[in-house]
C-alpha cells in the first residue's frame, strides 16, 4: 500500500454465475500478486460458465483468471508491466512469453487469450477495443469489460466498498 492511505494498491474480484445470478466477491488482498493463489482460488467456485478473477493492479494494468472446463485462460491487459510487478511478471511466465527488452517498452499491448470471453458474447474485437484505449486506467478498462459482461452493477458495489 502507498503512504497511509486505506485504499488497496491492488484489488481482486471473483465473479460467477449462479442461478442465472452473477455473483461478486472480494479476494484476499495477498492474492492480488499471487497468481497461483488466484487460480486456486478461481477453481475452488466453478459457476455456471466457470468463475474468474478480475485483478486490478495500482490502476496500472489487469489482469483475468479464467477457469472453464478445467483450463485456465489468462490475459493480462499490457505485457510491458511484467517488468515491474510481479504478478504481470507471473502471467508472462505462465503463458511461456519473454518479459519485453528495453526497446519493446514504449507500446502497450496485451497478451494471453483476448477471446476469454467470447462464449459471454464479448468477442476478440471487442476486448481488442477496450484494450486498445491507452488513455484509460485499468478500473475503466475493468468497468467497460463489467458493463458488457452484464454485471457492472455488482462489480462496481464490490469494488467501491474497497476503493470508496
Amino acid at each position: 500500500m502507498a503512504g497511509s492511505s486505506s485504499e488497496p494498491e491492488s484489488y481482486a474480484v471473483l465473479a460467477f454465475r449462479e442461478d442465472q445470478r452473477w455473483q461478486v466477491e472480494v479476494l484476499p488482498e495477498a492474492l492480488s500478486d499471487d497468481l497461483e493463489g488466484l487460480i486456486a482460488a478461481v477453481r475452488q467456485q466453478p459457476g455456471e460458465t466457470g468463475s474468474f478473477a478480475l485483478v486490478d493492479v495500482a490502476d496500472e494494468f489487469f489482469v483475468v483468471v479464467r477457469i472453464q472446463m478445467g483450463q485456465v485462460r489468462l490475459l493480462l491487459s499490457d505485457v510491458t508491466a511484467s517488468v515491474a510487478w510481479d504478478l504481470a511478471a507471473q502471467v508472462v511466465e505462465f503463458l511461456d512469453l519473454d518479459v519485453p527488452s528495453d526497446g519493446e517498452l514504449e507500446d502497450v499491448w496485451p497478451v494471453g487469450d483476448l477471446g476469454i470471453f467470447s462464449d459471454m458474447g464479448l468477442d476478440e474485437m471487442e476486448m481488442g477495443a477496450i484494450l486498445s484505449d491507452v488513455d484509460a486506467y485499468a478500473d475503466e478498462m475493468l468497468s467497460a469489460l463489467t458493463r458488457r459482461l452484464g454485471f457492472a452493477d455488482e462489480y462496481e458495489r464490490v469494488v467501491d466498498t474497497l476503493v470508496g
